[in-house]
């Protein structure tokens, strides 16, 4: 007997054993689960986990359905796991924190630093009778420069009170410390006559550069400032009982052809092949040996007033092209023949041919003159 009951206990333990190995875990298919996830987590491979639910290569995984894994698999350790996840996770967070916190700091010292480029000699408020020459002037810089850093249109006019940026440079600076300086004393002779020659540079400087919108100047040609303006110019021109031949006027006109489609820039004579129209005309005659005034509204009181049949080739056209039409010349073209003239054109940014019957040019021509050699 005792030999069949340990016979019997030995039978039983190997069945014990058997289903011991044999036996399986189970995994319920989740929202996000593939058979790749499921095989990594229990140490299985793909293949391993397809033999034992028989699934075939191309079947899809159902949600809740249940896959058996076999027991040799041991599941891993989630929580280590997580725990070194979490931690690589945390590192990546404060990297990607420290690097957004340095270019933060970056740009907030990139504004400071332009903040404190900025000071009060950087604007300037337009006050009446001020012009572009003249804030340029006084802040060191140039009209160039502060028409484009203001984006001021070179057929823009100035308001009263806006604030102009100015270029920010050491000369700007300087300007913010006030420094008492000695006043020189002059004989009363000289300070007077640089009161005067003062006076008419002001007076060019505000009708031929950008005027303040609600300055009145004033219709009547006797008044003062444009006898002071005629007698400043009368010193540049030659009077000869000859006015300029014919051969000199084809001269004037065909090398003024030669400028088509130069460059129009505000101030320029010539450099770099750039104009702006009394800087064409200064530049034409001149290499034609006639010396012209620099400005168009003095160009307008020289050489022999004639009417608009009159013209001929070389002679002199003047107009007035403000919007409100206020009767003062601000802008001049050499005549070609056949009602055309050539100019350098504000508005088309370049050395053109127009014509005078064009409506714009035929209510705006002023006066037209004939120049002496």
């Amino acid at each position: 007997m005792r030999r069949f009951y340990t016979l019997l206990l030995t039978m039983s333990m190997t069945t014990i054993a058997t289903h011991a190995t044999t036996k399986t875990l189970t995994h319920t298919i989740k929202n996000g689960d593939s058979l790749y996830k499921i095989a990594l987590k229990n140490h299985l491979t793909v293949d391993e986990l397809k033999r034992a639910n028989k699934i075939k290569t191309n079947e899809k995984l159902k949600l809740g359905r249940v896959l058996s894994i076999p027991s040799k698999a041991t599941p891993k350790k989630e929580k280590s796991l997580t725990k070194v996840d979490t931690a690589k996770k945390n590192n990546v967070k404060k990297q990607i924190a420290s690097k957004k916190e340095v270019k933060q700091k970056k740009k907030s010292l990139s504004k400071n630093s332009s903040i404190k480029q900025i000071t009060k000699a950087d604007y300037y408020t337009i006050q009446k009778g001020d012009t572009l020459f003249s804030i340029a002037k006084k802040h060191h810089a140039t009209v160039e420069n502060i028409r484009a850093l203001n984006e001021i249109k070179s057929s823009q006019s100035l308001k009263l009170g806006k604030t102009l940026k100015m270029p920010h440079t050491e000369q700007s600076k300087e300007l913010l410390v006030s420094v008492p300086v000695k006043k020189q004393e002059l004989p009363e002779v000289e300070v007077k006559k640089s009161i005067a020659s003062k006076k008419i540079l002001t007076s060019i400087e505000k009708l031929d550069t950008i005027l303040l919108e609600k300055t009145q100047v004033k219709k009547d040609k006797k008044s003062t400032l444009f006898s002071l303006l005629f007698d400043s110019e009368k010193s540049h021109t030659n009077k000869t009982d000859k006015f300029i031949t014919q051969q000199k006027c084809v001269k004037i006109t065909s090398l003024a052809k030669k400028k088509l489609g130069k460059r129009y820039v505000w101030g320029a004579t010539g450099t770099r092949n750039t104009f702006d129209c009394s800087g064409l005309t200064t530049y034409v005659y001149n290499q034609n040996g006639i010396k012209l005034p620099r400005r168009a509204i003095a160009q307008s009181k020289i050489g022999k007033r004639i009417s608009k049949k009159e013209l001929r080739k070389g002679d002199l056209v003047f107009f007035d092209t403000s919007k409100r039409k206020r009767g003062y010349v601000n802008h001049v073209g050499i005549y070609i023949g056949d009602n055309k003239f050539i100019h350098a054109s504000s508005a088309k940014h370049r050395v053109v041919i127009s014509s005078l019957n064009e409506p714009f040019y035929r209510s705006r021509l002023t006066v037209a003159r004939r120049l002496e050699s």
